[in-house]
């Protein structure tokens, strides 16, 4: 066996790829899930799971590997999920039957713990702004793996078939095993000695106003993203008449926003307070979203307008989330794996909510102004949640 040492901070390439792989496992087989139903013989409504499902099963994980990160550790929980992730991935290319091919899926959740590890360790290695901008620079570089998560797993299906995503899926997570066993050591501060169980975990996190507020602004803050993408495709292509074809060019305008704001805050947030950070990326949010109702008020229906205002929104959690995520961690820095895992549940269970309300009340004449609203909804309460972290904030 080869050893390591007891505590060895990461590389930052390595915290940038756990998340990275984060994200990529659950998108690449989006433009496969048409194929993945023909091969079963299956409804798309059921072959759709594996997103579906997947995320729903992320929260669950998200939940548990925080809290027990905490208990035994950052690295033998990480290792452990990408173990379970490569035989995950390696079930789902063999899988002969939509159930057994679900169940797999199910189990690459286990690689949701990437992002919220990374975030822990970002923590246990690094004071609360400092932890802000580094956060912002793995948001930077990680807001490209949902452009090309997509476009790769298009290829792959096209060329080679849908089955060989789960190759490189299988193949990325070994890759990253050998290179975490290499270059993650265990970095859970000394002082947590207390080996918090989940329910303890929550049950203390959720008492305090300054967690809950950090929690709220960052769960808040993401779901008017998935407000954005559950509504923005009935709004192009009806609305705008802009081709599928051209789509994902405008879905990609709001991780542009926010990959500008994360290199902001890479660059700003370790000389100003976390809440200073966090309510800056609600303004930016706000006032994009009230100009963009503004103009369609006045009769300016135009993809410029629109897309314009929810870039405002991408770049606004591009400033807003590093800080807030790093000030979650930062109430209980021995609970740092807890609060990440708990963030991490609730901002799933908030873009679910808001992605089913989208769907149900975007399609009408008004579809640019709903979406635009309902994002907007999202954006002043977590405004109000990050000026209860700031009544909170504690950290100097």
């Amino acid at each position: 066996m080869i050893a390591t040492p007891a505590k060895t901070p990461p590389r930052l390439v390595t915290l940038i790829l756990l998340a990275a792989l984060s994200t990529m496992t659950l998108n690449m087989i989006l433009p496969s899930l048409a194929a993945i139903a023909r091969t079963f013989e299956a409804e798309y409504a059921v072959a759709s799971l594996a997103i579906g499902g997947y995320l729903a099963v992320t929260a669950v994980v998200q939940l548990v590997v925080g809290p027990l990160s905490d208990r035994i550790g950052r690295r033998p929980v990480l290792l452990g999920g990408l173990v379970i992730f490569i035989l995950a991935s390696v079930l789902c290319m063999v899988a002969q039957n939509i159930w057994v091919f679900l169940a797999a899926r199910m189990a690459q959740s286990a690689m949701s713990m990437g992002y919220a590890i990374s975030l822990a360790v970002v923590r246990d290695t690094t004071e609360p702004r400092r932890a802000a901008s580094v956060i912002g620079t793995i948001g930077t570089i990680m807001a490209i793996a949902p452009i090309l998560g997509p476009v790769l797993g298009g290829v792959l299906d096209t060329y080679l078939g849908w089955r060989a995503s789960f190759v490189v899926y299988a193949l990325a997570g070994l890759a990253m095993l050998a290179w975490c066993w290499v270059d993650l050591g265990e970095t859970r501060p000394e002082r947590a000695d207390a080996r918090p169980s989940a329910v303890s975990a929550a049950r203390t996190l959720l008492r305090l106003p300054a967690f809950r507020a950090y929690l709220a602004c960052t769960a808040l803050s993401t779901g008017g993203f998935f407000a954005f993408l559950a509504g923005v495709p009935f709004v192009a292509t009806e609305t705008f008449g802009i081709t599928t074809a051209r789509l994902g060019f405008f879905i990609g305008s709001i991780t542009a926003g926010y990959m500008a704001g994360s290199f902001i805050s890479s660059r700003l947030a370790s000389g100003l307070a976390l809440s200073t950070m966090m309510l800056a990326g609600r303004i930016v949010a706000c006032t994009g979203l009230t100009c963009g109702l503004i103009a369609l008020a006045f009769g300016i229906v135009t993809p410029l307008t629109f897309f314009g205002s929810t870039i405002c929104v991408g770049m606004g959690n591009g400033l807003t989330m590093p800080s807030s995520n790093a000030g979650a961690m930062s109430v209980r820095p021995e609970l740092a794996g807890s609060a990440a895992g708990f963030t991490g549940a609730a901002t799933v269970a908030c873009g679910a909510i808001l992605t089913s309300v989208a769907g149900i009340i975007v399609p009408g004449p008004h579809a640019p102004a709903t979406v635009l609203a309902l994002m907007l909804a999202a954006s002043l309460a977590a405004l109000v949640a990050a000026l209860a972290a700031r009544r909170h904030e504690t950290t100097p």
